[in-house]
């Protein structure tokens, strides 16, 4: 069981940068465009947000504060917020406004990468719902910027396509 949370914890991202990649090259330009300022705007905040949480609360890693070894080994540092939750989240959230089957389906890799790394004793709950919410805030707040001022970017209704 360990060698799967290991795995999971640390390779499913990938899985997470693979979909957004292929669903990019498969839009129009257009969308490209739409999905490209998304991503690299609300990455951005989404990374500022989360520098600036990281100095607002500390949050010891389990495995010091339980004298554990864990599963993945990681520094002993802050573990808030998890910055793997964060990117598999925001990429999550962030495909939802494109494709419902895609976003929900990151959203399932997201947790599953998050789960990983709470059973390897990396990260507490509170870690991930952390990443969570600024991933979130992060994909709102640059979909309604870019609604607001037109820019041609904000993506259209989405479908279950």
């Amino acid at each position: 069981m360990n060698g799967f949370i290991k795995f999971v914890g640390e390779y499913f991202v990938l899985i997470s940068l693979v979909v957004v990649g292929l669903y990019w090259l498969r839009a129009k330009t257009s969308k490209k465009i739409s999905i490209a300022y998304q991503i690299i705007v609300g990455g951005i905040l989404a990374e500022i947000l989360s520098i600036v949480a990281s100095h607002l609360y500390y949050d010891t890693r389990p495995f010091v504060t339980h004298h554990l070894v864990p599963i993945i080994p990681h520094a002993a540092d802050n573990g808030f917020p998890s910055d793997h939750a964060l990117l598999t989240a925001f990429l999550g959230f962030t495909m939802l406004l494109y494709s419902k089957r895609v976003g929900i389906f990151l959203l399932i890799i997201a947790l599953l990468v998050s789960w990983a790394r709470v059973a390897a004793h990396i990260h507490n709950p509170r870690d991930i719902v952390g990443s969570f919410v600024i991933a979130a805030v992060s994909v709102v707040i640059v979909r309604a910027a870019a609604k607001f001022w037109g820019s041609g970017t904000r993506p259209k209704h989405s479908s279950w396509r």
